[in-house]
């Protein structure tokens, strides 16, 4: 959606006002041990931000059998540590964003770490891509996003989802909570990533409606389904919860 092109061993897409930023962003995950995510390489002659290009499966929707594989969740916790650990001493002096910071900051977010922004080998996550939206946030605003994603907590009809029983989406929630927590050894527990996923959940909906009443009606119907799933995690919150100990 943000006009990404592929040029050779390079990614170019659209810059703007928080380019800079992000570029910086990228450098400094980079010295600090996240070799996984894109070396950023300034501006091609046309004003384009460029980055590398990172080879692999990037899975879309419908997502193939293999992403539910546990393997794959446990490695998207422990990247999301990774990175939340490695942003805590960006500098944010001057930094301009494309999405607004959320309260309380803790971490530099991602903002859309999810599996059609991962890069796979085999099965495994290799990389992650897309970060032009990356802003200041709490830790539970990525996480949340990524067990939306991943559990996934999603209402049953919504056909991105998983078909499996609330129990199972319970320990699943559980040990992405637990696998994040022990790497960056800091608690974070479900209690506080239901809540976060449905705020999101509602910042998407409304979102996604504004850009629809701006002429992108394809996205019309995405509205409702992002309020379904809302109203199915806070319908199963009990069970999300006291079941995935």
């Amino acid at each position: 959606m943000g006009g990404a092109v592929r040029v050779g061993v390079s990614v170019r897409r659209r810059s703007g006002a928080w380019s800079p930023t992000i570029q910086r962003l990228l450098r400094h995950l980079r010295q600090h041990g996240l070799d996984w995510v894109p070396e950023p390489l300034g501006r091609d002659q046309d004003g384009r931000d460029s980055v590398s290009y990172l080879a692999g499966e990037v899975p879309q929707y419908p997502l193939p059998d293999w992403i539910w594989n546990e393997d794959v969740l446990t490695d998207a916790a422990r990247h999301l540590a990774q990175l939340h650990a490695a942003s805590t001493g960006f500098d944010t002096t001057n930094a301009s964003w494309q999405i607004s910071a959320h309260q309380p900051v803790e971490v530099i977010c991602h903002n859309d770490f999810a599996p059609y922004n991962m890069v796979f080998a085999d099965g495994r996550l290799t990389g992650v891509i897309d970060w032009d939206t990356a802003s200041p946030g709490p830790r539970v605003w990525d996480l949340a996003y990524l067990a939306y994603r991943l559990v996934p907590l999603t209402d049953p009809a919504n056909g991105d989802g998983l078909d499996s029983e609330v129990d199972e989406r319970a320990r699943r929630l559980r040990l992405l909570c637990d696998t994040y927590s022990r790497y960056l050894g800091q608690e974070l527990d479900t209690a506080a990533v239901l809540p976060a996923t449905v705020q999101r959940l509602y910042d998407l909906a409304h979102f996604t409606q504004a850009r629809a009443d701006a002429g992108h009606e394809d996205l019309r119907s995405h509205v409702d389904l992002y309020q379904r799933d809302a109203a199915w995690i806070i319908a199963h919150t009990a069970s999300l919860t006291g079941g995935a100990g």
